[in-house]
């Protein structure tokens, strides 16, 4: 058995990935006492990398019958706009406002307790999935913080592994607790129920 204790490439992630999620231990973290959300933290410079990544991941695991939903949040985010007939309002106006009222309208849209987990409950149940992939992070901060999405996604979404893909860093130890670094820089607060993916076993 090898053990990735760190990022090291695309290719090693992928390959490190595709080993572990179609196996029956990662699939049947269900019984785990903690909630089976896992993070896949990366250096925010391969984003674009990344993103090929997850898609070319997402289409071999189906070839092999693992079924893969992606929850982008961004995309999510501005469907949810739309739906409120508030998103070419919001492109409108965006140079007109400053940001801090730009944070406070999206906030009460966005809202993830009211709003954002309510609409992937609903793709969750439109979308027969074995994985969840989390997408997008980056690009709904600092409207949407992931620690967020994680603490008010665990009564929802706890009975199929997930994975948030991370631009960041995450560390987790019981000395220090949990740290969520988005681009390494911005510190995301902790989320210490998640696991890093790359601590885990193939």
């Amino acid at each position: 058995m090898t053990m990735a204790r760190q990022w090291h490439s695309v290719q090693d992630t992928y390959g490190h990935l595709l080993q572990l999620i179609p196996s029956d231990r990662f699939l049947k973290m269900q019984s785990l006492k903690e909630v089976p959300f896992f993070i896949c933290p990366y250096p925010p410079q391969e984003q674009v990398a990344v993103d090929r990544m997850v898609g070319q991941l997402t289409n071999k695991l189906e070839q092999t019958g693992v079924q893969i939903l992606e929850i982008n949040l961004y995309d999510l985010s501005i469907d949810l706009l739309k739906k409120r007939n508030v998103w070419t309002r919001i492109l409108e106006t965006e140079s007109a406002i400053s940001k801090d009222q730009l944070h406070e309208l999206l906030n009460g849209i966005l809202d993830v307790e009211d709003h954002l987990i309510p609409a992937i409950a609903s793709r969750m149940a439109d979308t027969k999935c074995d994985v969840m992939f989390m997408t997008g992070i980056g690009e709904v901060y600092p409207y949407i913080r992931s620690h967020n999405v994680l603490s008010n996604l665990q009564k929802t979404a706890k009975d199929h592994p997930m994975l948030m893909f991370f631009p960041g860093k995450y560390t987790h130890s019981l000395e220090r607790g949990a740290s969520l670094d988005l681009f390494g820089r911005l510190n995301d607060d902790g989320y210490y129920r998640a696991f890093n993916i790359f601590d885990i076993e193939t």
